[in-house]
Protein backbone atom coordinates (compact mmCIF):
# COMPACT_ATOMS: atom_id res chain seq x y z
CA UNK A 1 0.00 0.00 0.00
CA UNK A 2 1.19 3.17 -1.00
CA UNK A 3 1.96 5.87 1.48
CA UNK A 4 -0.80 8.50 -0.11
CA UNK A 5 -3.33 5.62 -0.09
CA UNK A 6 -2.44 4.54 3.33
CA UNK A 7 -2.70 8.43 4.83
CA UNK A 8 -6.58 8.64 2.78
CA UNK A 9 -7.58 5.53 4.66
CA UNK A 10 -6.31 6.33 8.25
CA UNK A 11 -7.73 10.02 7.30
CA UNK A 12 -11.32 8.37 6.67
CA UNK A 13 -11.46 5.89 9.39
CA UNK A 14 -10.46 8.49 12.14
CA UNK A 15 -13.65 10.51 10.48
CA UNK A 16 -15.67 7.88 10.83
CA UNK A 17 -14.61 6.56 13.79
CA UNK A 18 -14.61 10.10 15.59
CA UNK A 19 -18.11 10.78 14.08
CA UNK A 20 -19.36 7.33 15.62
CA UNK A 21 -18.45 8.13 18.57
CA UNK A 22 -19.65 11.70 18.91
CA UNK A 23 -23.38 9.98 17.57
CA UNK A 24 -23.42 7.34 20.22
CA UNK A 25 -22.04 10.29 23.36
CA UNK A 26 -25.20 12.18 21.72
CA UNK A 27 -27.57 9.27 21.97
CA UNK A 28 -26.80 8.91 25.23
CA UNK A 29 -27.02 12.25 26.36
CA UNK A 30 -30.78 12.22 24.80
CA UNK A 31 -31.37 9.05 26.29
CA UNK A 32 -30.31 9.68 29.83
CA UNK A 33 -31.89 13.33 30.12
CA UNK A 34 -35.50 12.33 29.04
CA UNK A 35 -35.42 9.26 31.22
CA UNK A 36 -34.36 11.87 34.16
CA UNK A 37 -37.17 14.43 32.93
CA UNK A 38 -39.98 13.48 35.09
CA UNK A 39 -38.43 13.88 38.59
CA UNK A 40 -36.35 16.54 40.04
CA UNK A 41 -33.07 14.75 41.57
CA UNK A 42 -33.05 14.50 45.06
CA UNK A 43 -30.55 16.79 46.09
CA UNK A 44 -32.36 19.78 44.18
CA UNK A 45 -36.02 18.68 45.58
CA UNK A 46 -37.87 21.63 47.12
CA UNK A 47 -34.99 24.22 45.29
CA UNK A 48 -35.95 23.62 41.59
CA UNK A 49 -39.29 23.31 40.15
CA UNK A 50 -40.55 20.50 38.18
CA UNK A 51 -41.71 23.34 35.52
CA UNK A 52 -37.87 24.64 35.55
CA UNK A 53 -36.41 20.85 35.32
CA UNK A 54 -38.05 19.64 32.22
CA UNK A 55 -37.35 23.29 30.54
CA UNK A 56 -33.69 21.94 30.88
CA UNK A 57 -34.16 18.75 29.66
CA UNK A 58 -36.13 19.71 26.58
CA UNK A 59 -33.64 22.50 25.84
CA UNK A 60 -30.97 19.83 26.26
CA UNK A 61 -32.69 17.42 24.06
CA UNK A 62 -33.61 19.83 21.44
CA UNK A 63 -29.55 21.17 21.75
CA UNK A 64 -28.41 17.78 21.05
CA UNK A 65 -29.93 16.79 18.80
CA UNK A 66 -29.36 19.56 16.67
CA UNK A 67 -25.34 19.31 17.54
CA UNK A 68 -25.63 15.28 15.78
CA UNK A 69 -26.82 16.98 12.60
CA UNK A 70 -24.62 19.52 12.79
CA UNK A 71 -21.65 16.94 13.33
CA UNK A 72 -23.10 15.07 10.45
CA UNK A 73 -23.36 17.97 8.44
CA UNK A 74 -19.29 18.95 8.98
CA UNK A 75 -18.14 15.50 8.30
CA UNK A 76 -19.84 15.79 5.05
CA UNK A 77 -17.95 19.42 4.27
CA UNK A 78 -14.66 18.33 5.66
CA UNK A 79 -15.26 15.23 3.48
CA UNK A 80 -15.83 17.44 0.30
CA UNK A 81 -13.11 19.97 0.94
CA UNK A 82 -10.66 16.91 1.07
CA UNK A 83 -11.11 13.79 -0.43
CA UNK A 84 -14.45 14.54 -2.73
CA UNK A 85 -11.91 17.19 -4.21
CA UNK A 86 -13.47 20.27 -3.02
CA UNK A 87 -10.16 22.09 -1.83
CA UNK A 88 -8.06 20.88 -5.19
CA UNK A 89 -10.88 22.47 -7.23
CA UNK A 90 -11.10 26.05 -5.40
CA UNK A 91 -7.27 25.70 -5.61
CA UNK A 92 -6.80 25.17 -9.64
CA UNK A 93 -9.60 27.90 -10.12
CA UNK A 94 -7.69 30.44 -8.74
CA UNK A 95 -4.55 29.23 -9.85
CA UNK A 96 -5.95 28.94 -13.62
CA UNK A 97 -7.71 32.26 -13.67
CA UNK A 98 -5.07 34.61 -10.98
CA UNK A 99 -1.76 32.14 -11.47
CA UNK A 100 0.50 31.16 -8.90
CA UNK A 101 1.74 33.66 -5.90
CA UNK A 102 1.05 35.20 -2.49
CA UNK A 103 -2.45 36.23 -4.24
CA UNK A 104 -3.47 33.24 -5.04
CA UNK A 105 -2.72 32.10 -1.39
CA UNK A 106 -4.52 34.75 -0.03
CA UNK A 107 -7.40 34.23 -2.24
CA UNK A 108 -7.72 30.31 -1.63
CA UNK A 109 -7.59 31.37 1.92
CA UNK A 110 -10.09 33.63 1.91
CA UNK A 111 -12.79 32.09 -0.61
CA UNK A 112 -12.08 28.81 1.77
CA UNK A 113 -13.48 30.99 4.70
CA UNK A 114 -16.14 32.69 2.84
CA UNK A 115 -17.41 29.27 1.35
CA UNK A 116 -17.22 27.93 4.74
CA UNK A 117 -18.92 30.87 6.38
CA UNK A 118 -21.91 30.92 4.03
CA UNK A 119 -22.57 26.94 4.88
CA UNK A 120 -22.80 27.60 8.44
CA UNK A 121 -25.30 30.57 7.75
CA UNK A 122 -28.55 27.63 7.58
CA UNK A 123 -27.76 26.33 11.01
CA UNK A 124 -26.76 29.77 13.06
CA UNK A 125 -30.30 30.86 11.83
CA UNK A 126 -32.23 27.60 12.99
CA UNK A 127 -30.27 28.08 16.32
CA UNK A 128 -31.05 31.31 16.82
CA UNK A 129 -34.06 31.71 15.32
CA UNK A 130 -35.60 28.07 16.39
CA UNK A 131 -34.20 26.63 19.05
CA UNK A 132 -32.83 29.36 21.42
CA UNK A 133 -36.09 31.49 20.01
CA UNK A 134 -38.88 28.18 21.27
CA UNK A 135 -36.56 28.43 25.08
CA UNK A 136 -36.77 31.81 25.16
CA UNK A 137 -33.53 32.82 24.95
CA UNK A 138 -33.64 34.40 21.73
CA UNK A 139 -33.51 38.83 21.84
CA UNK A 140 -32.06 39.02 18.37
CA UNK A 141 -33.34 40.42 15.80
CA UNK A 142 -32.84 39.35 12.33
CA UNK A 143 -31.25 42.73 10.98
CA UNK A 144 -29.15 42.27 14.03
CA UNK A 145 -27.83 38.73 13.45
CA UNK A 146 -27.14 39.78 9.73
CA UNK A 147 -25.33 42.89 10.70
CA UNK A 148 -23.22 40.81 13.12
CA UNK A 149 -22.53 38.54 10.44
CA UNK A 150 -20.86 41.11 8.26
CA UNK A 151 -19.11 42.85 10.92
CA UNK A 152 -17.53 39.39 11.86
CA UNK A 153 -16.76 38.73 8.46
CA UNK A 154 -14.59 42.62 8.01
CA UNK A 155 -13.82 41.94 11.37
CA UNK A 156 -11.51 38.89 10.63
CA UNK A 157 -10.70 39.85 7.15
CA UNK A 158 -8.66 42.98 8.92
CA UNK A 159 -7.67 41.09 11.37
CA UNK A 160 -6.93 37.42 9.78
CA UNK A 161 -5.68 38.50 6.36
CA UNK A 162 -2.23 40.18 7.50
CA UNK A 163 -1.14 38.04 9.60
CA UNK A 164 -2.30 35.08 7.12
CA UNK A 165 -0.35 36.50 4.53
CA UNK A 166 2.62 36.81 7.17
CA UNK A 167 2.38 33.17 7.86
CA UNK A 168 2.57 32.35 3.88
CA UNK A 169 5.64 34.73 3.55
CA UNK A 170 7.38 33.11 6.96
CA UNK A 171 6.53 29.71 5.19
CA UNK A 172 8.17 30.83 1.65
CA UNK A 173 10.80 32.86 2.95
CA UNK A 174 12.64 31.25 6.40
CA UNK A 175 14.01 28.07 5.13
CA UNK A 176 13.90 24.90 6.78
CA UNK A 177 12.65 26.06 10.02
CA UNK A 178 9.88 28.14 8.65
CA UNK A 179 7.80 26.68 11.42
CA UNK A 180 9.63 28.19 14.28
CA UNK A 181 9.44 31.81 12.78
CA UNK A 182 5.39 31.26 12.34
CA UNK A 183 4.95 30.05 15.51
CA UNK A 184 6.66 33.02 17.32
CA UNK A 185 4.25 35.47 14.87
CA UNK A 186 1.26 33.63 15.88
CA UNK A 187 1.96 33.41 19.39
CA UNK A 188 2.91 37.07 19.40
CA UNK A 189 0.00 37.84 17.19
CA UNK A 190 -2.60 36.36 19.74
CA UNK A 191 -1.14 38.03 22.55
CA UNK A 192 -1.47 41.39 20.82
CA UNK A 193 -4.85 40.45 20.19
CA UNK A 194 -5.70 39.69 24.24
CA UNK A 195 -4.78 43.40 24.81
CA UNK A 196 -6.58 45.06 21.15
CA UNK A 197 -10.05 42.85 21.81
CA UNK A 198 -11.83 44.38 24.64
CA UNK A 199 -10.84 47.96 23.47
CA UNK A 200 -11.38 47.52 19.98
CA UNK A 201 -13.05 44.69 18.73
CA UNK A 202 -15.24 44.06 21.47
CA UNK A 203 -17.07 47.56 21.87
CA UNK A 204 -17.71 46.82 17.95
CA UNK A 205 -20.57 44.42 18.41
CA UNK A 206 -21.34 45.10 22.38
CA UNK A 207 -21.77 48.35 24.55
CA UNK A 208 -19.89 48.71 27.36
CA UNK A 209 -20.67 50.90 30.62
CA UNK A 210 -18.81 51.58 34.02
CA UNK A 211 -21.03 49.33 36.44
CA UNK A 212 -22.58 52.23 38.55
CA UNK A 213 -24.32 50.57 40.94
CA UNK A 214 -21.82 51.89 43.59
CA UNK A 215 -22.53 49.23 46.58
CA UNK A 216 -21.76 46.56 43.88
CA UNK A 217 -18.53 47.87 43.33
CA UNK A 218 -17.33 48.51 46.05
CA UNK A 219 -18.25 45.19 47.03
CA UNK A 220 -16.27 44.06 43.98
CA UNK A 221 -13.41 46.04 44.66
CA UNK A 222 -12.86 44.93 48.09
CA UNK A 223 -13.07 41.13 46.99
CA UNK A 224 -10.43 42.18 44.49
CA UNK A 225 -8.20 44.10 46.70
CA UNK A 226 -8.35 41.51 49.16
CA UNK A 227 -7.30 38.87 46.76
CA UNK A 228 -4.22 40.77 45.24
CA UNK A 229 -6.06 41.20 41.78
CA UNK A 230 -5.90 44.48 40.22
CA UNK A 231 -8.44 45.50 37.26
CA UNK A 232 -8.74 48.52 35.00
CA UNK A 233 -12.07 48.43 35.62
CA UNK A 234 -15.51 47.27 35.96
CA UNK A 235 -17.97 47.31 33.16
CA UNK A 236 -21.79 46.14 32.29
CA UNK A 237 -22.00 44.69 28.55
CA UNK A 238 -25.47 44.70 26.87
CA UNK A 239 -25.83 40.92 26.27
CA UNK A 240 -29.62 41.13 26.38
CA UNK A 241 -29.25 42.48 23.24
CA UNK A 242 -29.15 38.71 21.97
CA UNK A 243 -29.57 36.34 24.40
CA UNK A 244 -31.39 35.64 28.07
CA UNK A 245 -28.15 33.90 28.93
CA UNK A 246 -25.98 35.67 31.58
CA UNK A 247 -22.07 35.61 32.01
CA UNK A 248 -19.38 37.54 33.68
CA UNK A 249 -15.67 37.28 32.59
CA UNK A 250 -12.57 38.96 32.86
CA UNK A 251 -10.56 40.61 29.66
CA UNK A 252 -7.58 42.14 28.56
CA UNK A 253 -3.87 41.13 29.53
CA UNK A 254 -1.71 42.00 32.57
CA UNK A 255 -2.68 45.41 34.12
CA UNK A 256 -5.27 45.93 31.28
CA UNK A 257 -7.70 43.37 32.77
CA UNK A 258 -11.01 44.39 32.87
CA UNK A 259 -14.31 42.72 34.53
CA UNK A 260 -17.32 42.82 32.41
CA UNK A 261 -20.97 41.57 33.85
CA UNK A 262 -23.28 40.56 31.46
CA UNK A 263 -26.52 42.54 32.05
CA UNK A 264 -28.57 39.83 32.44
CA UNK A 265 -26.20 38.29 35.26
CA UNK A 266 -26.75 41.31 37.12
CA UNK A 267 -30.98 41.01 36.82
CA UNK A 268 -30.57 37.45 38.28
CA UNK A 269 -28.32 37.54 41.27
CA UNK A 270 -28.13 39.10 44.31
CA UNK A 271 -24.72 41.66 44.92
CA UNK A 272 -23.59 38.73 47.48
CA UNK A 273 -24.13 35.87 44.62
CA UNK A 274 -22.81 38.28 41.90
CA UNK A 275 -19.58 38.39 44.15
CA UNK A 276 -19.25 34.98 44.94
CA UNK A 277 -19.44 33.89 41.15
CA UNK A 278 -16.25 36.94 40.67
CA UNK A 279 -14.77 35.08 43.56
CA UNK A 280 -14.47 32.04 41.24
CA UNK A 281 -13.50 33.79 38.45
CA UNK A 282 -10.69 34.95 40.50
CA UNK A 283 -9.80 31.89 41.80
CA UNK A 284 -8.85 30.71 37.90
CA UNK A 285 -6.10 33.61 38.29
CA UNK A 286 -5.13 32.83 41.34
CA UNK A 287 -4.21 29.13 40.94
CA UNK A 288 -2.83 30.63 37.28
CA UNK A 289 -5.34 28.37 35.57
CA UNK A 290 -5.36 31.50 33.04
CA UNK A 291 -1.59 30.92 32.92
CA UNK A 292 -1.54 27.22 32.63
CA UNK A 293 -3.93 27.65 29.12
CA UNK A 294 -1.36 30.32 27.60
CA UNK A 295 1.24 27.73 28.09
CA UNK A 296 -0.61 24.79 26.89
CA UNK A 297 -1.73 26.74 23.76
CA UNK A 298 1.74 27.90 23.16
CA UNK A 299 2.92 24.50 23.43
CA UNK A 300 0.37 23.26 21.37
CA UNK A 301 0.65 25.22 19.17
CA UNK A 302 4.30 24.88 18.42
CA UNK A 303 3.96 21.03 18.42
CA UNK A 304 1.19 22.04 15.34
CA UNK A 305 3.72 24.17 13.51
CA UNK A 306 6.41 21.40 13.62
CA UNK A 307 4.28 19.17 12.58
CA UNK A 308 2.93 20.81 9.87
CA UNK A 309 6.31 22.10 8.55
CA UNK A 310 7.16 18.23 8.43
CA UNK A 311 3.80 17.24 6.50
CA UNK A 312 3.73 20.40 4.17
CA UNK A 313 7.05 18.50 2.25
CA UNK A 314 5.69 15.58 1.58
CA UNK A 315 3.29 14.96 -1.22
CA UNK A 316 1.43 12.17 0.28
CA UNK A 317 0.12 14.80 2.69
CA UNK A 318 -1.96 16.76 -0.17
CA UNK A 319 -2.69 13.53 -2.49
CA UNK A 320 -3.91 11.53 0.31
CA UNK A 321 -6.41 14.22 1.28
CA UNK A 322 -7.49 14.32 -2.35
CA UNK A 323 -5.43 17.31 -3.42
CA UNK A 324 -2.66 17.80 -6.24
CA UNK A 325 0.01 19.54 -4.62
CA UNK A 326 2.24 21.89 -7.00
CA UNK A 327 5.89 20.80 -6.19
CA UNK A 328 6.61 20.82 -10.19
CA UNK A 329 3.41 23.55 -11.27
CA UNK A 330 4.19 26.78 -12.87
CA UNK A 331 1.18 29.13 -13.04
CA UNK A 332 0.73 31.62 -15.83
CA UNK A 333 2.23 34.58 -13.56
CA UNK A 334 4.91 32.73 -11.77
CA UNK A 335 5.17 29.81 -9.34
CA UNK A 336 2.22 28.13 -7.26
CA UNK A 337 3.29 27.37 -4.04
CA UNK A 338 1.80 24.54 -1.60
CA UNK A 339 1.81 26.73 1.64
CA UNK A 340 -1.81 28.12 2.02
CA UNK A 341 -2.94 24.38 0.58
CA UNK A 342 -0.41 22.41 3.77
CA UNK A 343 -2.32 25.11 6.19
CA UNK A 344 -5.94 24.49 5.11
CA UNK A 345 -5.47 20.80 5.06
CA UNK A 346 -3.67 20.68 8.36
CA UNK A 347 -6.43 23.01 10.07
CA UNK A 348 -9.20 20.50 8.29
CA UNK A 349 -7.62 17.36 9.45
CA UNK A 350 -6.21 18.25 12.62
CA UNK A 351 -9.31 18.00 14.38
CA UNK A 352 -10.22 14.94 12.72
CA UNK A 353 -7.26 13.49 15.15
CA UNK A 354 -8.14 15.85 17.87
CA UNK A 355 -11.77 15.25 19.03
CA UNK A 356 -9.97 11.92 20.69
CA UNK A 357 -8.25 14.08 23.24
CA UNK A 358 -11.47 16.09 23.81
CA UNK A 359 -12.01 13.98 27.53
CA UNK A 360 -8.40 15.15 28.69
CA UNK A 361 -8.88 19.23 28.20
CA UNK A 362 -12.25 18.37 29.64
CA UNK A 363 -10.79 17.02 32.24
CA UNK A 364 -8.21 19.09 33.31
CA UNK A 365 -10.81 21.90 32.91
CA UNK A 366 -13.26 20.14 35.38
CA UNK A 367 -10.17 20.39 38.33
CA UNK A 368 -9.43 23.86 37.31
CA UNK A 369 -13.82 24.67 38.05
CA UNK A 370 -13.52 22.28 41.62
CA UNK A 371 -10.48 24.32 42.68
CA UNK A 372 -11.58 27.63 41.53
CA UNK A 373 -14.96 26.98 43.53
CA UNK A 374 -13.12 25.96 46.32
CA UNK A 375 -10.77 29.21 46.41
CA UNK A 376 -14.54 31.00 46.06
CA UNK A 377 -15.99 29.48 49.37
CA UNK A 378 -12.80 30.80 50.96
CA UNK A 379 -12.89 33.91 49.95
CA UNK A 380 -16.96 34.57 50.57
CA UNK A 381 -19.69 32.42 51.47
CA UNK A 382 -20.33 28.81 49.82
CA UNK A 383 -24.35 29.35 50.55
CA UNK A 384 -24.09 31.98 47.90
CA UNK A 385 -22.35 30.55 45.00
CA UNK A 386 -23.89 27.40 45.72
CA UNK A 387 -27.47 29.35 45.15
CA UNK A 388 -25.75 31.78 42.60
CA UNK A 389 -24.73 27.99 40.61
CA UNK A 390 -28.34 27.01 40.72
CA UNK A 391 -30.11 30.45 39.79
CA UNK A 392 -27.64 29.89 36.57
CA UNK A 393 -28.40 26.47 36.11
CA UNK A 394 -32.12 27.51 35.97
CA UNK A 395 -31.84 30.48 34.43
CA UNK A 396 -29.61 28.87 31.62
CA UNK A 397 -31.77 25.66 31.04
CA UNK A 398 -28.29 23.73 32.08
CA UNK A 399 -29.90 19.80 32.44
CA UNK A 400 -29.56 18.59 36.32
CA UNK A 401 -29.34 15.09 34.96
CA UNK A 402 -26.72 14.75 32.41
CA UNK A 403 -25.09 11.26 31.07
CA UNK A 404 -22.20 10.36 32.89
CA UNK A 405 -20.38 9.31 29.86
CA UNK A 406 -21.12 12.26 28.19
CA UNK A 407 -19.66 14.37 31.33
CA UNK A 408 -16.41 12.67 30.95
CA UNK A 409 -16.06 13.55 27.30
CA UNK A 410 -17.55 17.32 26.61
CA UNK A 411 -18.45 18.90 29.82
CA UNK A 412 -15.84 21.60 30.86
CA UNK A 413 -17.87 22.26 34.17
CA UNK A 414 -18.80 19.86 36.40
CA UNK A 415 -22.15 18.77 36.70
CA UNK A 416 -24.26 21.27 39.61
CA UNK A 417 -24.59 17.90 41.50
CA UNK A 418 -20.60 17.50 41.65
CA UNK A 419 -20.23 21.09 41.97
CA UNK A 420 -22.93 21.56 45.13
CA UNK A 421 -21.42 18.37 46.53
CA UNK A 422 -18.59 20.02 47.33
CA UNK A 423 -19.50 23.50 48.10
CA UNK A 424 -21.88 22.90 50.57
CA UNK A 425 -20.19 20.61 53.11
CA UNK A 426 -16.99 23.16 52.89
CA UNK A 427 -19.40 25.80 53.46
CA UNK A 428 -20.96 24.41 56.49
CA UNK A 429 -18.21 23.81 58.19
CA UNK A 430 -16.78 27.05 57.70
CA UNK A 431 -19.69 28.99 59.58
Amino acid sequence: MSTSLLWTSLFAFFLVAGLALRFWLATRQIRHVAQHRHEVPGAFAGRVALAAHQRAAGYTIAKTRFGMLEMALGAAVVLGWTLLGGLDMLNQSLIAWMGGGMWQQIALLACFALIGGALDLPMSYYQTFVIEQRFGFNQMTPALWFTDIVKSTLVGAVIGLPIAALILWLMAAAGSLWWLWAWGAWMGFNLVLMVVYPLFIAPIFNRFKPLDDASLAARVTALMKRCGFAAKGLFVMDGSRRSAHANAYFTGFGAGKRVVFYDTLLRQLSPQEVEAVLAHELGHFKHRHITRRIIGLFALSLAGFALLGWLAARSWFYTGLGVIPNFNLTGVSGSAPNDALALLLFMLAAPVFGVFLSPLSAQISRRHEFEADAFAVAQTRGADLASALLKLHEDNASTLTPDPVYVKFYYSHPPATERLARILPTAASAT
